[in-house]
């Protein structure tokens, strides 16, 4: 059994504040690709030329270490049209970690990040910390996620990670794919099929 669910249930819901964004009430055929963890000098390229082929905007959630590392791929996220937001600067575990550090390490993020939208780190994160954040900054919004595709998940196949996607999306779904070495090899198989099957029927794909 896996140690997380595919889809954001009703009731995990109910533990998180009520401003966290889960999904995106559409009428239209759209969907909401985001990728967390990035930037990365291999798999975020890769990233950005598939999303092209489709005309495709998407969400990137980047950790503040990465974008340090590699501020000419991110300046590639923002130039070709996508959106951006925090993703802490360590990746920290909100659970692991003070209150006081943690939020600290999200303000440290957003020194880089000029954006709005937050998603915590392995999904976690408090009613306290989500009222500091949306408190801190006009328009601040946590967005969360109604499909994961599991990419992350090194037991899994890339056609999992499709199938995954394919089973579980719908108009205004929020859909999580990770730009980073870990989720590389599911990422890549897994990523030009969910776009060529959704554009085939006549979705877009827009940012946040």
């Amino acid at each position: 059994m896996k140690p997380y669910l595919v889809t954001a249930p009703w009731y995990l819901r109910l533990f998180y504040s009520r401003h966290c964004i889960w999904e995106v009430p559409e009428t239209e055929k759209i969907l909401y690709l985001t990728f967390d963890d990035g930037p990365h000098p291999k798999v975020t390229p890769y990233v950005l030329n598939e999303l092209a082929k489709y005309n495709a905007k998407a969400t990137f959630f980047c950790i503040g270490k990465n974008i340090a590392a590699y501020p000419e791929i991110y300046r590639q996220i923002l130039e070709a049209g996508h959106r951006t937001g925090n993703h802490t600067y360590h990746h920290l575990n909100s659970i692991k970690t003070t209150e006081k550090e943690w939020l600290a390490d999200v303000k440290k993020a957003s020194d880089l990040i000029d954006s709005t939208l937050f998603r915590p780190p392995y999904g976690r994160i408090t009613r306290f910390q989500e009222k500091v954040l949306r408190e801190s900054k006009p328009g601040f919004k946590t967005i969360m996620w109604s499909v994961l595709s599991g990419d992350f998940d090194t037991r899994l196949r890339g056609n999992d990670c499709t199938h995954y996607v394919l089973k579980n999306s719908k108009k205004g779904s929020v859909i999580v794919y990770h730009d980073s070495e870990k989720a590389w090899e599911r990422l890549r198989q897994s990523l030009p099929e969910v776009l060529d099957y959704f554009s085939g029927r006549g979705y877009l794909f827009k940012s946040l």
